[in-house]
């Protein structure tokens, strides 16, 4: 999938982190830090990086492994980050392990991906020239 496509997606994670943020602080419910950090980090900030990447290589953004990373990231993250807030709701610890497992376990599995992709596809030859 095209980097612009990262990157839009990327802002939603920004507003939600944002919105969480504000929430947090109106309302002085400090527990969801963990979960409002692993929205911008692993939400906004690891989604942007990969659109600015596969923004300058999209050669690599547009083979099966960049197509793949694509859809295991954007499948695993939301659920791992329902992961993240269902911890701090009593009585959802177990499900939230099992969520932790399968959007965590996708998220890996997609950056497992994006390695592999980068030392095969990502090279000077193939940057795009309209970034530079």
């Amino acid at each position: 999938m095209r980097g612009s496509i990262w990157i839009k997606l990327a802002v939603l994670y920004l507003i939600f982190g944002i919105c969480v943020g504000l929430f947090m602080s109106m309302t002085l419910k400090l527990q969801w830090g963990s979960a409002h950090a692993h929205v911008n980090l692993v939400g906004f900030a690891t989604t942007a990086i990969f659109g600015v990447i596969y923004s300058l290589y999209p050669r690599a953004a547009i083979n099966s492994l960049g197509k793949t990373h694509f859809w295991l990231h954007q499948l695993g993250v939301p659920v791992f980050l329902l992961s993240a807030f269902l911890v701090q709701v009593p009585g959802m610890l177990d499900t939230a392990h099992i969520f932790t497992y399968l959007g965590g376990g996708a998220f890996l599995l997609g950056n497992l991906l994006f390695i592999i992709n980068a030392f095969k596809n990502i090279n000077e030859s193939n940057i795009s020239r309209k970034s530079l």
